[in-house]
């Protein structure tokens, strides 16, 4: 179950709570009792590691490196545009 946070508008206190996602938001602050519980927006806690992700499978593999315009190659590839004359 994930972690919420909450705020509450008329005290300023700030909590956590372990809720299901169904569950109906928090309102009474337990510090003041007013209904004043706002849910905060908050960085997420976990990482998608592993293979099968954007971050591993677009990696430069350590392949043969494309040869650069100042070591005599062509910067588009066919030697036609401005930037490689």
């Amino acid at each position: 179950m994930p972690f919420y946070e909450y705020r509450c508008e008329n005290c300023g206190h700030e909590l956590e709570a372990m809720q299901k996602v169904s569950d109906a938001p928090l309102r009474d602050c337990p510090e003041c009792g007013q209904a004043a519980l706002v849910k905060l927006i908050s960085a997420a806690g976990f990482q998608l590691k592993g293979g099968g992700w954007y971050a591993t499978d677009f990696k430069d593999k350590g392949g043969k490196p494309a040869e650069s315009a100042a070591a005599g190659g062509h910067a588009c590839g066919s030697g036609g545009c401005p930037a490689c004359e």
